[in-house]
C-alpha cells in the first residue's frame, strides 16, 4: 500500500460524512457544456468551475474540514492556521477542523471524495482541484491594499560561478512537482525562449517542494532551482536561510498566489456564509508573520485571475487532465521515496 494511499485512508477516518459518487449517466447527458472539467461536474454558465448540483446532491456537513497547501512543511500552517479555523466555527455555527496533507495529489483526491470541504491549494494544483474535484476558487491573500502575488524566481548559490540561465547548461537544476506553476509548468515555458530548456539543455531533479528546492540549493545539493518568491522571502524572513547565501538568475512577470476554494457541491447558503467568513476576518500577527504580511482574504475567481496560469499550461501542453493529475501522483511518490533513501544514506 502506498503513501498516498495510506493518507487518504487516514483521511478517511476524520469524518462519517457521505461520499458522492459520480454524476449519474442521465446528469451527465443532460449536460450541454463541461469544457476541461471531470464528467462528474457540468459548467453550463461557462465560468470555467462545477456548477452547483441539483439539490437533491448538495451538502450541509456537520463539521468543516480545511486543508493548506503542503508547498513547505505541512506541520508548518497547523497551529498558525488555529486562530482562523476557531473564528470559522464561530462563524458558520459548524466545528471546523485542520487535516494537514503531504502532496498535492492528496489534497486534490481528497476534495474530490467528498471528504474536504475548504481547502488553499497552491497556485498550478489549483486547476487541477477545480477540473477534477469540483473546487471553487473565491479567495486570495492580500493585504489593505491588494492580494498577494509571486514571481518565478531562479536561484543559485551566491558563491557559485553562475551568472546568467545560459550558465546552468549540463548542471542539475531542482523543480518542485510536475503540477507546480512556479516549480515546473512556468520554468518550461519560459526558460526555452530565453535559451535554456529543461530535460534537454539541464537535468531536471523534482525535490518535492519550494521549501526543498531552496534548502537543496542552499546544502549543494542542487546547482539552481525555480522556486515561489512568497515561499522563497517567507524562508528567508524565518531565518531558515540567509539571503546573502543566494543569487537571483532570472524572475518572471507576478502569478496569483495560492488560492481557496470550497467544495461545489455546498448548500449555497453554506458556501456563501464560509465566503464572508473569509472576508470579514483579519489575520493575528502570528499568522501575518508567516504568511507574508498579508492580513486578509481578498475575493478572487478562476476564470480571470488564473487565466495566466492556464496559458502558461497551454504553453507547455500540459493540460489539467486525469492523466496528468496521475502522473503527478506517481511522481510525487517517486519523489518522496528518494527522500526517504536520501535520508537513511545520510550519517547520522
Amino acid at each position: 500500500m502506498t503513501r498516498f494511499t495510506l493518507g487518504l485512508l487516514a483521511f478517511g477516518g476524520l469524518l462519517a460524512a457521505a461520499v458522492p459518487g459520480a454524476a449519474p449517466a442521465q446528469a451527465q447527458q443532460q449536460c450541454s457544456h463541461r469544457g476541461a472539467l471531470d464528467d462528474a461536474f457540468c459548467d453550463e454558465n461557462r465560468d470555467l468551475v462545477a456548477d452547483l448540483p441539483p439539490p437533491a446532491r448538495q451538502r450541509e456537513p456537520s463539521t468543516l474540514v480545511f486543508a493548506y497547501t503542503p508547498v513547505e512543511d505541512p506541520a508548518l500552517y497547523a497551529n498558525q492556521f488555529r486562530p482562523f479555523l476557531e473564528h470559522l466555527t464561530q462563524c458558520t455555527g459548524k466545528r471546523a477542523v485542520y487535516f494537514q496533507v503531504t502532496s498535492n495529489a492528496a489534497q486534490v483526491e481528497a476534495m474530490r471524495s467528498g471528504r474536504l470541504h475548504i481547502a488553499g491549494f497552491s497556485t498550478g494544483p489549483t486547476a487541477f482541484a477545480v477540473n477534477l474535484a469540483g473546487a471553487i476558487p473565491f479567495a486570495v491573500k492580500g493585504n489593505a491594499e491588494h492580494y498577494e502575488s509571486y514571481r518565478v524566481v531562479m536561484i543559485t548559490r551566491a558563491d557559485s560561478a553562475f551568472r546568467t540561465l545560459a550558465d546552468l547548461k549540463g548542471r542539475r537544476v531542482a523543480h518542485t512537482s510536475a503540477t507546480s506553476n512556479s516549480g515546473n509548468l512556468a520554468p518550461r515555458a519560459f526558460f526555452p525562449a530565453l535559451g535554456l530548456v529543461p530535460e534537454t539543455d539541464y537535468r531536471v531533479v523534482y525535490s518535492g517542494g519550494h521549501d526543498r528546492s531552496v534548502m537543496g540549493v542552499n546544502a549543494g545539493d542542487y546547482d539552481a532551482a525555480p522556486v515561489a518568491s512568497d515561499v522563497y522571502n517567507r524562508m528567508i524572513g524565518r531565518g531558515q536561510v540567509q539571503a546573502g547565501t543566494f543569487r537571483t538568475l532570472w524572475e518572471s512577470a507576478p502569478f496569483p498566489t495560492s488560492s481557496f476554494a470550497h467544495a461545489h457541491d455546498l448548500r449555497p447558503e453554506l458556501a456563501q456564509r464560509i465566503r464572508q467568513c473569509f472576508f470579514d476576518y483579519r489575520f493575528p500577527a502570528a499568522m501575518q508573520r508567516d504568511l507574508g504580511g498579508n492580513d486578509r482574504f481578498w475575493p478572487a475567481t478562476y476564470l480571470k485571475d488564473w487565466e495566466p496560469v492556464r496559458q502558461v499550461a497551454d504553453a507547455v501542453n500540459a493540460p489539467y487532465t486525469r492523466a496528468n493529475f496521475d502522473a503527478e501522483a506517481r511522481a510525487e511518490e517517486a519523489a518522496a521515496a528518494r527522500r526517504a533513501q536520501q535520508q537513511q544514506q545520510r550519517p547520522q
